[in-house]
């Protein structure tokens, strides 16, 4: 090429110009933590299930008996964060739990902020703190509290 030649170029944007529907199950579960609910599903083995899953895992058929559920329950295991990152849902140290809502069967995971490491316990309740504006996201769950 030499020193005189035109070098052409675009300015170009990559960009998503679609957008996807979460569906009757996964929406249905957003619109309750919008409206600060919680909401599971039953599984063919009348296990619930929290959060929702579309397929039922015993079977692989698609499910749709949603159950309502309070929003409290228990610790079932869990893991201490000292030193929070950046993208850590909260800004001073945690715990990372599987909790288990009361009426269901299935654990979800999602933080406990319990103050102190020493708090912290397999089997010990925890109630849901909500996000001050909900939007329909499960950070609309902004933490779990002790209960």
């Amino acid at each position: 090429m030499s020193a005189s030649a035109e070098v052409l170029s675009q300015a170009f944007t990559l960009g998503y110009t679609y957008t996807r529907s979460t569906g009757p199950v996964v929406g249905r579960f957003l619109t309750a933590l919008r409206d600060r609910k919680i909401v599971g599903i039953k599984g063919s083995d009348g296990k619930v299930i929290v959060p929702p899953m579309e397929w039922d895992p015993v079977t692989a058929e698609a499910l749709s008996d949603f159950v309502d559920l309070p929003d409290t329950g228990v610790v079932k295991s869990w893991a201490w964060v000292k030193h929070p990152r950046g993208k850590h849902p909260l800004d001073k140290p945690f715990a990372w739990a599987q909790i288990q809502f009361d009426g269901a069967d299935i654990p979800m995971i999602h933080c406990v902020d319990a103050g102190d490491e020493s708090a912290m316990k397999a089997g010990m309740r925890v109630k849901v703190r909500w996000a001050e504006e909900t939007i329909g996201s499960i950070n609309d769950i902004a933490c779990f509290d002790p209960a």
